[in-house]
């Protein structure tokens, strides 16, 4: 049924399930428009940005997850109610500087630009040494 996407993804993610394989970059697609069925228009948008925190937080395991701004804004560029159906996101975990943070990692999702079609696209590791 519609849980194919999350099962996939899941798959891969056996082995990095505890959050201390540090610091590392993912790109996933999020389907958002399954996600939105039955939201109403106002809260879409809204809905959107936490409903991405929460797949960040599945896929990552860290309960800090930050929304760039540029991901912020192709989510709210068609207005609050005609959020795009599909994202393609790079999610970042990356090591808390502040102290006294809860967490050690905080993973930031961005949003990979010029995607046109997510046709074959999957769920992988981006290894680029920032």
């Amino acid at each position: 049924g519609a849980n194919l996407a999350t099962v996939s993804t899941m798959g891969k993610d056996g082995e990095k399930r505890s959050a201390m394989r540090d610091v590392q970059t993912m790109e996933a697609t999020i389907n958002i428009h399954r996600r939105l069925h039955q939201v109403g228009f106002k809260k879409r948008a809204p809905r959107t940005v936490k409903e991405i925190k929460k797949f960040a937080e599945k896929l990552m395991g860290t309960k800090d997850n930050r929304i760039d701004q540029s991901l912020n804004k192709h989510i709210w560029s068609k207005g609050i109610r005609n959020v795009p159906y599909r994202i393609r996101l790079r999610l970042e975990r990356v090591r808390n500087d502040d102290d006294d943070a809860a967490e050690k990692l905080y993973t930031l999702v961005k949003v990979v630009p010029g995607v046109v079609s997510f046709k074959g696209l999957e769920t992988k590791r981006v290894d680029e040494d920032e």
